[in-house]
């Protein structure tokens, strides 16, 4: 039996090589709005985030979303968006079981 390909993207905050499963996606649309998309699956141009501050500082000191999408990112962007990933990271490390 052949086994599933797992789709594999790159952090644009730290570089590394992920499941896309375990990373954030950002998008652009055709509109140009720039917000955080937890599906995967809205249209638009995509980059991707680990779920971790420490990336998303990176990306927004390096400029490294406004490379990606080739545009200026406002700076209530990326407030909206930090204050968004805070709220999941808080999620996701409740659903975590004690022992880890």
């Amino acid at each position: 039996m052949k086994t599933k390909r797992i789709p594999m993207r790159i952090c644009v905050g730290c570089g590394e090589m992920k499941p896309k499963r375990e990373l954030i996606r950002v998008i652009k649309t055709p509109e140009g709005e720039i917000f955080l998309d937890f599906t995967g699956k809205k249209s638009g141009r995509g980059a991707y985030l680990c779920k971790s501050m420490t990336c998303f500082m990176a990306a927004k000191k390096g400029h490294r979303l406004e490379r990606s999408f080739s545009c200026k990112v406002e700076e209530s962007v990326y407030e909206e968006m930090e204050n968004v990933l805070r709220k999941e990271i808080l999620e996701s490390a409740d659903d975590m079981p004690e022992g880890e």
